[in-house]
């Protein structure tokens, strides 16, 4: 009877251990994935530059040097994503929070619901990275049959910057993609 005893004491500890394995990777998935938006949405929702630009009226008198200010909320795709960021780097922290309820009370709701909230915030993440690349890839190559000008040969700094949003923005992407992930494996793991 020790011997069986035993037996299932042993395999729960290593059950236990595997557990909070993979609860530890989930936490430092967790605060990359925080990590990632938070620097996308600062660096987004800062971005702005001036230049100036040379109007010439007539061609008889000199250019008029005239400020002109490229600035993240201009365009509606840069709102979305600053805030689609904002929002997911908030749920971030929370799931943090609720991840790490999670490893105390084994509370099988509170994985589910991170699950769901996870492959949302996938979504909202993807969408919005793929609205400001078309506005970024407009800015930087124009649109001839529309007439619209390249503008970051004008504005390098705010197209670098808005660049490096992006990118940190999709790393956050595919950390919350990887979170989904381990979770559907987890629960495959569970139903076998």
């Amino acid at each position: 009877m020790d011997g069986v005893a035993g037996k299932s004491g042993g395999g729960g500890a290593e059950a236990s251990a595997a557990g909070r394995r993979v609860r530890c990777h989930d936490l430092v998935l967790r605060l990359l994935g925080l990590a990632f938006t938070l620097v996308a949405a600062v660096v987004g929702g800062v971005n702005k530059e001036t230049q100036l630009v040379a109007v010439t009226m007539l061609e008889t008198l000199p250019p008029l040097r005239i400020p002109v200010t490229a600035k993240w909320y201009y365009m509606s795709a840069f709102v979305y994503f600053v805030v689609s960021n904002a929002i997911a780097c908030s749920y971030a922290a929370a799931s943090l929070l609720l991840s790490m309820m999670s490893t105390t009370t084994h509370n099988g709701i509170i994985i589910l619901l991170l699950l769901i909230l996870d492959l949302v915030t996938v979504a909202l993440l993807f969408s919005a990275n793929g609205a400001a690349t078309a506005v970024g890839v407009l800015g930087l190559n124009g649109n001839s049959h529309l007439n619209w000008n390249k503008v970051c040969y004008m504005f390098e700094t705010f197209c670098h910057r808005s660049i490096a949003a992006m990118v940190m923005s999709m790393l956050g992407s595919f950390i919350f993609l990887w979170l989904v992930v381990l979770a559907a494996l987890d629960l495959l793991k569970k139903s076998k």
